[in-house]
């Protein structure tokens, strides 16, 4: 990865890789399998169909996950999607439709469903601070706050819900916070040691007053993570910074307030709720026909 002053841009989600998706159906799979679905083995294996339901309004996120899961146990299911990826619906819209073994389809009934009501619900979450801030220029990131082996679907999530990534992991972005600016001894020495040791990964420099803001635009770096700061610092710093390097604002950030923060100019605001509170949207798969 290059360095780049700039922020990353929103765009319709790339379709995740699809080993990615492979291995994580394959553990949920192996957690709610085990040896056997000992309820579906009471059912004749026949034909049959099921519906997708969606039981509130929701932006959907997973389909792969959803289809990778079905077709894991039933190679041949045939799955008519009536809704796109990130898409917004309304609560009662029939998003799919399967056709496959009726074993199959109940086993993976659970499992696919838990990939789809979560990642939906980031997304729902995720687009709902997106509307918070329309028009004011300011993005909505996530961060590493992720449930355990879902942070790239849970990322993913987050860009169909309009938000853009924070990093993905301690590896592809040198972050400096309060403990490694004091164990450096200095923040402008923790700077210069991130740049001879990784000169090639973005640096984000998190500061807790207008001094360390001084010290991180003079040292330089990718962009400035203001952490907790007050409305009235939050202002002083836009306006220290003059546009030199992209704010953050990070920190106890919630829905009420957001556009105040967002008017104040900073560039983007991350917030670990998208990822971290999770709701599960309401969903619901049932063989038969849709109801009319």
């Amino acid at each position: 990865m290059t360095r780049s002053a700039s922020l990353p841009s929103s765009a319709t989600p790339a379709a995740p890789d699809p080993a990615l998706v492979a291995a994580d159906v394959a553990r949920a799979l192996a957690e709610d399998l085990g040896d056997g679905d000992v309820t579906a083995a009471l059912l004749p294996d026949q034909a049959d169909i099921a519906y997708l339901l969606c039981k509130q309004d929701a932006i959907i996120a997973g389909r792969p996950w959803f289809d990778a899961t079905h077709r894991a146990l039933d190679p041949a299911v045939r799955i008519d999607w009536r809704v796109a990826e990130g898409q917004q619906v309304d609560a009662g819209t029939v998003l799919a439709l399967l056709q496959g073994h009726s074993r199959a389809l109940v086993s993976a009934e659970r499992t696919s469903l838990n990939f789809l009501q979560t990642l939906s619900g980031t997304a729902t979450i995720t687009a709902r601070y997106v509307a918070a801030v329309a028009g004011t220029g300011t993005r909505i990131l996530d961060t590493r706050k992720t449930l355990p082996g879902l942070r790239l679907a849970q990322k993913y999530a987050v860009r169909c819900g309009g938000g853009d990534n924070h990093r993905f992991g301690l590896y592809d972005t040198v972050m400096l916070k309060e403990n490694h600016i004091r164990a450096a001894g200095s923040l402008a020495a923790a700077v210069a040691a991130a740049r001879t040791m990784w000169p090639q990964l973005p640096l984000v420099v998190e500061v807790e007053d207008l001094e360390q803001l001084q010290q991180a635009l003079q040292a330089g770096c990718e962009r400035i993570l203001l952490d907790d700061f007050p409305a009235e610092l939050r202002r002083e710093a836009v306006r220290i910074t003059a546009g030199r390097i992209p704010l953050e604002v990070s920190g106890s950030v919630g829905l009420d307030g957001l556009r105040a923060i967002a008017q104040d100019g900073v560039d983007c605001i991350s917030i670990g709720g998208l990822t971290k509170h999770v709701q599960a949207v309401d969903l619901s798969l049932k063989l038969g026909p849709p109801p009319g």
